[in-house]
């Protein structure tokens, strides 16, 4: 009766452990997939740089766009599956939405509207689109300036009045 118990367990154990060998080594010999493609930052003006960060893609690749040329992607040391890369918005890129395809491992995967492009920025003028003060800006300067004046006449004029008395 001990014999058949002790049979029983060890052909148990072996069931079980036949059962989670293969699925073990189909893990082990899976082909990376590259999934979830992040685009930083989401909106970016043309001549700036972006980060794409794949998951799925431990040994690198590389993202193509219409927005820039192909871009490298290594391996992050320490993110499982993960690599990186940055690349260069074209100067001439139009404003807009575009889409980044990740090639890794023999396998491709494409993010729509990964990032929007956005037209080039006026700087050192503060943003402003117009190249001097519009009408209303020199009526209501001008008025200001004739308050001063004004109101500067009257403060003298009564000031002086009191010295005579």
């Amino acid at each position: 009766m001990r014999n058949s118990r002790a049979l029983a367990a060890a052909g148990a154990a072996v069931a079980v452990l036949g059962v989670a060998v293969p699925a073990a080594v189909a893990d082990s010999g899976r082909v990376p997939n590259p999934s979830n493609i992040v685009a930083l930052p989401g909106v970016i003006a043309r001549g700036g740089q972006l980060t794409i960060t794949v998951d799925g893609c431990p040994n690198g690749g590389t993202a193509t766009s219409n927005a820039f040329p192909r871009t490298n992607l290594t391996p992050i040391s320490g993110a499982n599956d993960t690599s990186r890369g940055t690349a260069t918005v074209d100067e001439d890129a139009r404003p807009g939405p575009y889409d980044i395809t990740v090639h890794c491992s023999g396998r491709s995967l494409t993010r729509p509207a990964a990032f929007t492009v956005i037209g080039g920025v006026r700087g050192g003028i503060g943003g402003s689109s117009t190249s001097g003060a519009t009408p209303t800006d020199m009526a209501i300067g001008g008025a200001l300036v004739t308050a001063a004046v004004v109101g500067s006449g009257v403060f003298w004029t009564r000031r002086r009045a009191e010295k005579r008395i």
